[in-house]
């Protein structure tokens, strides 16, 4: 059974990686919330950072097992996720001006 849920966690983990990617590079973001975010290389950068977080929290956390030494290091993985999780909220909100308006 554990292999089953590591499969799945490999495959939800690489398809938001390469959303993440896709996003860099060539500013496609998935229809969800295609609408809302107004930066997608901020988002893809977001991206990536979550789901490195929640493969860290996955693979030493509940994946791993009952080993209570990788607490701290699972936690460390949850709290990557939210600053992710925090880029991924900024790239909602418009950026800077590149130039300061002329007054």
């Amino acid at each position: 059974m554990n292999m089953v849920w590591v499969t799945v966690t490999v495959l939800a983990l690489g398809g938001a990686a390469a959303a993440g990617i896709a996003a860099i590079t060539t500013g496609w973001l998935p229809p969800l919330g295609r609408d809302r975010v107004l930066r997608p290389k901020l988002w893809g950068y977001g991206e990536l950072v979550s789901a490195a977080g929640l493969g860290v929290f996955m693979f030493l956390g509940p994946l791993r097992g009952p080993d209570i030494r990788m607490l701290p290091y699972a936690l460390s993985g949850t709290a990557v996720f939210l600053v992710g999780s925090g880029l991924q909220l900024a790239a909602r909100r418009p950026g800077r001006p590149a130039t300061p308006p002329a007054s």
